[in-house]
């Protein structure tokens, strides 16, 4: 198994999860992959050339992840151009790379639910794209893995939520201002949060995997979408505080600038691939959720 993004939050779990079941796992990193333990790791740096030769022989399937994180740093023109490249490009050369003999006939692609814009009625994967920044670059980033449907493999792309785990630094921000008794409505919160725990994200990965039958985008988020306020009143409860401080949207906007879109927009979406085809999900609730990470 070739892993990109073996470093990142989604991939240190998933690799992991791979080696514990006695897959080997090839990481394809820029730096050093030596915190996941068990994995064999392959320098390389996209902006440096494509994939080094050898790097997927024997591979069986390819699970790229790659990709600059959208919300660790205020959006600037640079950070966009970097949001962007380091997903449609890093996909581009190992799409590339599966064109020679022998290449593995499966690629799972990250992805996010972002594609679908912002909405209030519920979507799937049968859905149409929205606009914006982060809706563009996730089907600019789809169009670059399904051209890998074009050499014979079996593409996936995972379209995921907002991932909930102890070590998400997502998660870590929205649960400072609650545990510090600040925590509450944004902008009005009515903008909905499709999240996934991060045991049903690579679970999810895993079914991709093994599943011959799920082709295209599946949507890796739990059947549990909740408004924002909502979501963070179970937080607050898991937490032991209140949370009844609002911020309104003007705020929000003048703090983080373009980003603000991360919290104040929204979309509430269906797994129905994952449904369809028999995943179980081991926390399909939030409360079970939240209280499973800060229990």
């Amino acid at each position: 198994m070739a892993l990109t993004g073996a470093t990142g939050l989604i991939g240190g779990h998933l690799a992991r999860a791979l080696i514990a079941r006695g897959d080997e796992v090839v990481a394809l990193v820029r730096g050093d992959a030596s915190g996941v333990g068990g994995a064999r790791d392959v320098h390389w740096d996209p902006a440096e050339g494509p994939v080094p030769a050898g790097a997927l022989d024997g591979a069986d399937a390819v699970v790229n992840l790659a990709g600059a994180p959208i919300g660790a740093k205020r959006w600037s023109a640079e950070r966009k151009r970097l949001i962007r490249e380091s997903r449609v490009l890093t996909t581009r050369a190992i799409v590339d790379a599966l064109a020679g003999e022998g290449a593995p006939g499966v690629l799972v692609n990250a992805g996010g639910i972002d594609v679908y814009g912002v909405q209030d009625d519920p979507v799937d994967e049968s859905s149409p794209p929205g606009r914006g920044f982060l809706a563009d670059t996730a089907l600019a980033w789809e169009r670059e893995a399904t051209r890998a449907a074009g050499l014979g493999a079996r593409v996936v792309v995972i379209r995921s939520g907002l991932v909930l785990s102890a070590d998400a630094d997502a998660l870590a921000r929205m649960a400072l201002p609650v545990r510090l008794f600040a925590g509450g409505p944004l902008g009005g919160g009515r903008q909905w949060y499709s999240w996934i725990h991060i045991e049903d994200e690579v679970g999810l990965i895993l079914h991709a995997l093994d599943r011959p039958e799920v082709v295209g985008p599946m949507n890796a988020v739990s059947p549990d979408p909740r408004r924002q306020r909502d979501f963070v009143q179970v937080l607050a409860q898991v937490l032991g505080r209140p949370a009844v401080v609002p911020a309104p949207a003007v705020a929000v906007r003048l703090a983080v600038g373009e980003m603000a879109t991360l919290a104040l927009d929204g979309r509430p979406v269906v797994p129905r691939v994952a449904l369809d085809t028999g995943y179980a999900f081991r926390f399909p609730a939030l409360e079970g959720a939240l209280a499973e990470i800060y229990g």
